[in-house]
């Protein structure tokens, strides 16, 4: 859809007048040198039905969504994504944070050029990992590691976590609300070795939150490319053991243990194993604990396909539409003890470049030659489980 369908467009600097003339919240709050953007569509009359209500994203922080608000039947108004409130988000974004982690702790992170882990040798000074990529030699940040002592330290979730997106736009109003923003990435600091520049798009509706993020190689060599996304979606009546995931995925990707998170170079099958959420109704979470990699996701005819999120106790859904063909992985980050489960569509396995695990096995990593570009495309849509066929109420199971 192109933007003039969605009317006039106001760039940064009139973004107060034009939210105020559409009943939007005028911009209060600021990071990263660019206002926060609230998306803003108007509740119905009919209360019977789902519908979203705003959208926070953050420009100055690389471009990520911070909140997603909704009208639920029978519950009300209710925050679908586990994050704290945009000031105290801005004052833990803004902390001494040398990597951008942050980002990824909160509401939903894009990643890119590598959502999930890499893993090197450890520079002297213990702050970069040095691999090897396509045959080049790259120092990524050594941003992360597990909790246990010794745990080895590794590149995770990209190198835009933090960074600030120019160009900004948006608009509230009907038909839909939208911002998009630009990043020139260049070679990411010095850490890839050709120029990105990066595109983000959300628009919101009543129904839907459409997400893209697109990648165009601008430099003069081909570069890999993956793209993810880090939502943590929260469960409206807060009890995690009696929610319901449905995967579309007939493998995973085992990992060494729940802390280090590395993957062992299999590929396993989920039927007949606490893992497989491949039912028409999915599976309840119960107390299983998740960090898994699932992959071999069963498309439609589209070439689309979905997870869906479900919390029975408030007749609540959440459907996520994978609408790119290059989306080869679904990371699915579940802790008991939280109230959330992180589903993470994204190109490519963990550690995707490490040929002693993956030989010449298809990681799901796109190659970029100069002047090529990739969207990474998502979905997010309500949905009352209760109506869906074979809707009839599920007891938990135990898992």
């Amino acid at each position: 859809m192109g933007l003039s369908a969605f009317g006039s467009i106001r760039s940064t600097g009139a973004r107060a007048m034009a939210q105020s003339a559409t009943g939007a919240k005028p911009p209060e709050l600021s990071i990263g040198g660019e206002p926060v953007v609230s998306l803003v569509r108007q509740q119905g009359t009919d209360k019977s039905k789902p519908q979203f209500l705003e959208a926070t994203v953050l420009p100055g922080h690389g471009m990520n969504l911070l909140q997603l608000k909704a009208w639920i039947p029978g519950v009300g108004e209710k925050d679908l994504i586990a994050s704290p409130s945009v000031a105290d988000a801005i004052k833990t974004l803004e902390s001494d944070d040398e990597f951008g982690n942050h980002s990824f702790m909160m509401g939903g992170a894009v990643l890119l050029p590598y959502p999930n882990r890499i893993r090197g040798t450890l520079s002297a000074d213990g702050k970069t990992i040095q691999t090897t990529i396509d045959g080049h030699a790259v120092s990524l940040p050594a941003n992360w590691h597990g909790k246990n002592p010794g745990a080895e330290v590794h590149a995770m979730h990209g190198l835009i976590m933090s960074s600030r997106f120019t160009d900004v736009q948006d608009h509230s109003g009907p038909p839909g609300s939208f911002v998009t923003a630009e990043l020139h990435a260049g070679n990411f600091g010095g850490h890839w070795f050709s120029k990105t520049d990066v595109s983000v798009h959300y628009t919101l509706t009543d129904k839907a939150l459409d997400m893209e993020v697109t990648a165009k190689n601008v430099g003069t060599e081909s570069e890999p490319m993956s793209i993810g996304f880090h939502p943590y979606f929260a469960f409206p009546v807060g009890d995690r053991q009696q929610a319901r995931l449905r995967i579309p995925a007939d493998m995973r990707a085992p990992a060494n243990n729940l802390d280090d998170v590395f993957p062992t170079g299999q590929i396993v099958p989920v039927k007949g194993t606490p893992y497989d959420f491949t039912a028409r109704r999915g599976a309840a979470l119960g107390t299983l604990f998740m960090d898994e990699s699932f992959t071999h996701i069963q498309r439609n005819a589209a070439g689309t396909a979905s997870v869906e999120i479900s919390d029975p106790a408030a007749d609540y859904g959440m459907r996520i539409t994978m609408l790119s063909k290059e989306i080869k992985a679904i990371q699915v980050y579940a802790p008991p003890d939280k109230q959330f489960v992180a589903v993470e569509p994204q190109f490519n396995l963990a550690d995707p470049f490490n040929a002693k695990l993956w030989g010449k096995a298809d990681t799901g990593m796109v190659t970029l030659t100069p002047g090529k570009s990739v969207t990474w495309h998502i979905r997010l849509e309500l949905f009352l489980p209760n109506d869906e066929p074979n809707g009839t109420p599920m007891a938990p199971a135990k898992r």
